[in-house]
């Protein structure tokens, strides 16, 4: 592999711009988590779900996760390329799964920034009453046109960003990451201070188990999906890599260093703020118009909680951001393939911004057109939420599942992988940790997939499309994708030429 080109060895030339360092990788990384947005958009559903308890979910998916991670963190090491899941998947196993792995991600994340926009609508209100443009919040439609008006106007945002460059992306990134740390610190630090219980609150479930079919496992099951929908995304440290510094050192720690910041940072938010609630009893608790922001408001008083909701904001601006950024990277990395329609204009980079320009405003437009389709469905948060988180693991399994497989058949590590060994390797430990995240994997897919009417379809009108509705998209999406590529593009596949390394002798 060519010093001068760490490309060289994939078969690509450099074209985007090399110039982020190690803390705009792990601001990639956990900005994308986003505690802050994350922890404060679902508590209240987590909370509804399984009362003061469900918080055993926290470090129970942190430990599932970091398997994945571990996992990640190997392949960051030797395939530090754009489109990570995609890319890795493609010398892991065979063409089709590597396909379906992109495919399935791209989907996933274009879902995605379409669900995290919306974190504003739980925000920006109780901030400003101003931001609820659309009625007084009352109204059978006000809260989801609403939403759709906000994430809309953020999704713009995010693609005038990306649009410019990933020096600009970086400098908003890791300067809103900053404050998202500073914040989640003091919100620890003021909830601590306030709290009216001892920490024994987490054995509280609140009655939660009544009337479910295994008692309280079945409530914890469905009130996991709120940490489940937040822990990951530390994938995209990785997909960075070909605009990092020194990545195959980089991107590994930076995966691990999100991933363990934010399961330390968020759990001590979601502690201390079950111990400062003035009453758990309070229906505001388990309300999307409340929930932690709610909680927050009452510790710190209306005008100090203000600025903490700004914080919050924040975290919610650049968690869309980086979202949106990863998204670019990976249909990027699968057009400079010729894996998607139109790959030439897709994969070409700007000469100016050293960005691809014309992903950057079809995802958005794409992310706004979901937004539009569910105006006026109440049930959008859950819904557009637990469909894209779904999608997320079932990619993630795409990458593990022929990870293990490779080392079950003696594949893994590979020849030529002493670069990647070098920087980061689990070594024996890699078989028992890569067998645990694709149990684990599969395990969160089937709980979060699983068609219960508490999340797809909680209030009437109840349809079977509704309650069945993360099914029926998601085996659309695939069944859909996997026609598209074995009959059509598969035979086109193939480094285009504008990308592709030249050698010595045809230069």
């Amino acid at each position: 592999m060519s010093t001068d080109d760490p490309l060289a060895g994939f078969g690509y030339r450099q074209q985007l711009d090399r110039s982020l360092g190690r803390f705009a990788s792990f601001a990639a990384g956990i900005s994308y988590i986003s505690i802050l947005t994350g922890t404060f958009q679902l508590f209240y559903f987590g909370f509804g779900a399984g009362g003061p308890a469900y918080v055993w979910s926290w470090p129970v998916v942190f430990l599932g996760q970091l398997m994945v991670a571990l996992c990640f963190a190997e392949l960051a090491a030797r395939y530090p390329v754009a489109g990570s899941l995609y890319n890795w998947t493609k010398r892991l196993g065979n063409r089709t799964t590597s396909w379906m792995a992109g495919w399935m991600m791209l989907t996933a994340s274009v879902v995605t920034l379409s669900a995290t926009v919306l974190a504003y609508q739980i925000t920006l209100p109780q901030l400003w009453s101003g931001f609820q443009l659309v009625g007084d919040g009352t109204g059978t439609y006000d809260f989801a046109v609403n939403a759709v008006i906000l994430g809309s106007a953020l999704i713009v945002f995010t693609t005038l960003v990306n649009v410019f460059g990933v020096k600009l992306m970086s400098r908003i990134n890791s300067a809103g990451v900053f404050i998202e740390l500073v914040a989640a610190v003091l919100i620890i630090v003021l909830l601590a201070a306030r709290a009216t219980r001892g920490p024994d609150v987490v054995l509280d479930t609140a009655g939660t188990g009544a009337g479910q079919d295994l008692g309280y496992p079945g409530a914890f099951l469905v009130a996991a999906l709120a940490s489940g929908y937040v822990m990951y995304g530390f994938d995209t440290a990785s997909s960075l890599g070909e605009e990092t510094r020194d990545a195959r050192r980089t991107a590994p720690r930076a995966i691990l260093r999100a991933i363990t910041a934010s399961f330390v940072l968020g759990g001590l938010i979601l502690l201390f703020g079950l111990m400062a609630a003035e009453d758990l009893r309070d229906p505001q608790l388990s309300s999307s118009t409340g929930g932690l922001q709610y909680v927050l408001l009452q510790a710190a008083g209306t005008e100090v909680g203000r600025v903490f909701l700004l914080a919050i904001v924040v975290a919610i601006t650049v968690c869309c951001l980086a979202v949106h950024t990863a998204t670019i990277r990976m249909m990027f990395g699968m057009a400079r393939d010729n894996n998607l329609p139109g790959s030439a204009r897709l994969a070409r980079v700007h000469p100016r911004f050293k960005t691809p320009v014309a992903p950057a405003v079809l995802i958005g437009l794409l992310s706004i057109g979901i937004l539009l389709i569910n105006i006026r469905q109440p049930q959008i948060f859950t819904v557009i939420t637990s469909i894209a988180v779904v999608m997320i693991y079932l990619s993630y399994l795409l990458v593990t599942v022929p990870m293990l497989i490779s080392r079950l058949r003696g594949r893994w590590p590979g020849t030529g992988d002493d670069d990647g060994r070098r920087h980061f390797s689990l070594g024996r430990w890699g078989l028992p940790v890569n067998v645990l995240a694709v149990l684990w994997g599969a395990g969160m897919a089937i709980n979060l997939g699983w068609p219960r009417r508490a999340v797809y379809n909680a209030t009437e009108p109840y349809h079977w499309y509704l309650q069945w509705g993360a099914a029926v998209f998601i085996g659309a999406i695939a069944v859909s994708g996997l026609a598209y590529y074995r009959l059509r593009q598969r035979h086109r596949t193939g480094v285009l030429p504008e990308h592709a390394v030249v050698a010595p002798a045809e230069a």
